[in-house]
């Protein structure tokens, strides 16, 4: 239980079984300073800074998943939206690999989490099965490995490949990547709410 007081005009104890709202650390922390794995600022060049924002947003998502079992990650709690946090690790490997792996590597792969009968089979298919849990988490490391490697070899920014009928640069990507977890850790944050009122940055 938190030792925070309730929001106004919000009882400790919700009549509808809601979880009580509560930080991991100080202030409005999501873990204590101490544990927190991210980074933050002080990075020089531009392409260290986009790399270290795109990792503290990958690690945002894996925090936001801590401590959780499959039956919680694969939890849709806003029906009728088939969001889960499971689904949002699923669908974040097909991302990277969309984008670093086939766009900027040029690589002819499956898609992952894709089919042509069912393309959300990234939310669909997040089921709370261990197995799909830990395998959800090998194929997203291994995808942030890969394109933790290309941008380790130091690719210039502004080159760039075909997509979609225009051409997109390095720097494009990797600032879309950065925009598209923020997005989905705005999701995490609400879905870990619901589920065990744990919240924070």
């Amino acid at each position: 239980m938190s030792s925070h007081a309730p929001l106004p005009g919000h009882p400790a104890e919700d009549p509808a079984g809601l979880p009580e709202r509560h930080f991991g650390g100080p202030g409005n922390m999501f873990l204590s300073a101490a544990d927190d794995p991210r980074g933050g600022l002080g990075h020089t060049g531009e392409l260290a800074v986009l790399a270290a924002f795109l990792r503290d947003q990958r690690l945002t998502l894996e925090l936001k998943c801590s401590g959780l079992d499959a039956d919680a990650l694969a939890r849709r709690p806003v029906p009728p939206s088939n969001l889960s946090l499971l689904g949002l690790v699923r669908h974040l490997a097909h991302v990277e690999q969309s984008w670093f792996r086939r766009i900027l590597a040029g690589q002819d792969v499956p898609y992952l989490y894709r089919t042509e009968a069912d393309r959300d089979t990234d939310f669909n298919g997040a089921v709370a099965d261990p197995q799909v849990v830990a395998e959800a988490w090998r194929t997203w490391r291994a995808e942030v490995a890969n394109a933790e490697r290309y941008v380790a070899a130091g690719p210039d920014l502004a080159s760039s490949v075909p997509h979609g009928g225009k051409r997109v640069t390095v720097r494009e990507v990797l600032v879309h990547m950065i925009e598209e977890y923020a997005r989905h850790n705005g999701h995490a944050d609400l879905l870990r709410e619901r589920i065990d009122g744990r919240v924070g940055e």
